[in-house]
């Protein structure tokens, strides 16, 4: 059983920064790969950046590539999502994700086995 719990949500102006952490608990946590996704109102939600355990690897989708983040801390228990020049479709709920497999950096909700209750971005222009 793993525990993910995200933080660092809130209202950002078009152009700003906002970074997100996701502290995890349960097994151990360099065994598995970390993913962040977001979920905006009447939307699917949709992959935006992977973590090997590691942190070897990384993969994001388009829409955040360069401007976006994901980073670990082993020893923490931690995942980040630092997020620059953002715009107001960046807004969402913003979740954490679990992948047992190590060295994965999946991109499809599916594959992660456990979730955090997620944390609202908004992003005003």
């Amino acid at each position: 059983q793993v525990q993910l719990v995200e933080s660092g949500g809130g209202l950002v102006q078009a152009g700003g920064s906002l970074g997100l952490s996701c502290a995890a608990s349960g097994r151990t946590f360099t065994r598995y790969a970390m993913g962040w996704f977001r979920q905006a109102p009447g939307k699917e939600r949709e992959f935006v950046a992977a973590i090997s355990d590691s942190g070897a690897y990384t993969y994001y989708a388009d829409s955040v590539k360069d401007r976006f983040t994901i980073s670990r801390h082993n020893a923490k228990n931690s995942v980040y999502l630092q997020m620059n020049s953002l715009k107001p479709e960046d807004t969402a709920v913003y979740y954490c994700a679990a992948d047992f497999r190590p060295y994965s950096v999946a991109t499809t909700p599916d594959e992660y086995e456990y979730w955090g209750q997620g944390t609202q971005v908004t992003v005003s222009s």
